[in-house]
């Protein structure tokens, strides 16, 4: 066998081995099922938690709304007359669905230029960042997942600005973040 074919063997083997699996657990409704089937991600959840102050169940809750767990999440396309592609709703990209100025604004402060979206120890350690200067600016609780997730979506300004009621569908997807927070919570008590 030639050289060349071998070292093509070779990269093609390495390069079905990479990427990554972005997909969701099997069974995202149960935290407990979280982390048994992906315990890298309680891993890196736990060390935000020591790092930040912001519980597992909120970053969980907040994922979960942000991304069902997919780590290479986008935003949907926007279309002209439904059928011209525009280009995404927005940067948003990433377990945390981070949007591009907000993570550049971290990897400045905090997590360094090589800080990925799609890597979960990074995408919490972003959340942790993020929900921890807003409990320093703004005065929400760590442990308030609806006020957390208000803030995060609507960045800290919009929060302080009560941006979000005049959004009765932000309302409802932060109170069920909040509910989903509190499950969680229970869950995890239960299985640790």
């Amino acid at each position: 066998m030639s050289r060349t074919l071998r070292a093509s063997m070779l990269l093609l083997f390495l390069a079905s081995c990479g990427g990554g699996n972005f997909s969701a657990p099997r069974n995202v409704e149960d935290a407990c099922a979280i982390a048994r089937e992906r315990p890298q991600y309680l891993r890196a959840m736990e060390a935000t938690e020591r790092k930040w102050g912001v519980p597992v169940h909120v970053q969980m809750a907040t994922i979960y709304q942000e991304s069902s767990f997919v780590g290479n999440a986008r935003t949907p396309h926007r279309y002209a007359l439904g059928i011209i592609p525009m280009g995404r709703q927005s940067s948003a990209y990433g377990y945390a669905q981070a949007l591009d100025g907000t993570w550049e604004e971290y990897q400045d402060e905090e997590g360094g230029r090589g800080a990925k979206r799609d890597n979960i120890r990074d995408a919490t350690d972003f959340m942790g960042w993020y929900m921890d200067g807003s409990a320093e600016r703004l005065g929400i609780s760590k442990t308030d997942a609806r006020s957390q997730y208000l803030a995060y979506h609507e960045g800290r300004t919009g929060f302080a600005n009560g941006s979000y009621n005049n959004k009765p569908w932000l309302v409802d997807v932060a109170n069920r973040v909040g509910a989903r927070s509190a499950r969680y919570e229970v869950q995890l008590q239960e299985c640790r």
